[in-house]
């Protein structure tokens, strides 16, 4: 295993940073609308990026957790936004599904080690953020402080229909996968709310490390696992302190682990605040060193740093939790 990171690298002087921050493996999300991707739009990519001596190894594609349909006239719109796939049965999602699986075609020519992506339509759910160590802003979640009067959101389906649009792609897509030796790492719904319930008449199933228990049996294939998002694993589990080795192991076991987003809590089910990774309740040296004991051997990546002052927090939480990673790396390994 090795560190990597995820985002948008648009700007040579990012990579250059990543660089001198001994990150050299990335999975980017490109800016064009998937429409206009090549594969030779990815072949350059890739150049690019080994200018720097980075890998270019994984891609997002426009599934990403983010609400399917706009429902704010004030915010910009999504047009990369492929979320019609899991909205039920329409002749754009056999469009959009055939678009997926010429990307995948693409990436497999390309040389890419897979895509990521997120089957939801709800996107991620928050809500008012609380405040941290020094005055850190905190992604929080409270199942009871959401809006519960809210109707039925676009889409809307129950656990057993959620069940048939998941099926339904990845039948479509793995087959594709596989002929191209692609990997398809599908993210956690963020976060999930527990087995059987639904918000907005929308479940979750794979908001849960049950419900991706049954999904990487739906299809079984080398091809088909996960974007392990260890802070959202952690944030469906009643008592994620001891239970998350336990998960960790049973997907990484499997080899149904292709990236990790190494990302600490504080709470549990339904409540939890997003933290630094050495103040949550997660042993996260603990963590690293279960991934080691399953053989996974991929990117550790950050993920969902807490809001700082200054003027590029982001890239300040970033590189802190850059730093702590390579640590952890060196404890677990020696």
């Amino acid at each position: 295993m090795y560190i990597g990171t995820q985002g948008r690298f648009d700007d040579d002087e990012q990579l250059k940073v990543l660089a001198q921050l001994g990150v050299n493996n990335v999975d980017h999300t490109p800016s064009e609308p998937w429409t206009e991707w090549s594969t030779e739009m990815i072949v350059k990519l890739r150049e690019r990026f080994d200018q720097y001596g980075i890998d270019l190894e994984m891609m997002h594609i426009p599934l990403r957790g983010r609400p399917a349909v706009n429902e704010d006239p004030s915010r910009e719109g999504q047009p990369n936004s492929a979320g019609v796939i899991f909205m039920g049965e329409s002749e754009e999602r056999e469009r959009q599904l055939d678009q997926a699986c010429e990307v995948i075609r693409m990436a497999g020519e390309a040389g890419l080690r897979g895509l990521n992506y997120n089957i939801t339509i709800l996107g991620h759910l928050r809500t008012p953020s609380e405040t941290g160590r020094g005055g850190a802003t905190l992604s929080t979640f409270n199942f009871e402080k959401l809006n519960q009067d809210v109707e039925d959101f676009p889409g809307a389906a129950g656990e057993e229909e959620m069940w048939e649009r998941i099926e339904y792609w990845l039948k479509r897509v793995i087959p594709v996968a596989e002929e191209y030796k692609v990997q398809m790492a599908c993210h956690p719904s963020d976060p999930g709310i527990g087995n059987g319930k639904t918000y907005r008449g929308v479940a979750r199933p794979l908001g849960m490390p049950d419900g991706f228990k049954k999904f990487i049996e739906v299809v079984d294939s080398p091809y088909n696992g996960l974007n392990f998002c260890q802070g959202c694993m952690s944030e469906a589990l009643e008592n994620p302190a001891e239970e998350i080795f336990d998960v960790i192991r049973y997907f990484g076991e499997r080899k149904k682990i292709f990236n990790v987003h190494f990302r600490n809590i504080k709470g549990g089910l339904n409540n939890f605040v997003e933290v630094m990774p050495d103040e949550g309740d997660i042993d996260m040296i603990k963590a690293l060193a279960v991934y080691k004991e399953v053989g996974y051997e991929y990117m550790i990546m950050p993920d969902h740093v807490p809001k700082m002052a200054g003027p590029a927090a982001r890239e300040v939480g970033f590189a802190y939790t850059y730093g702590y990673i390579h640590a952890a790396m060196q404890a677990v390994q020696a």
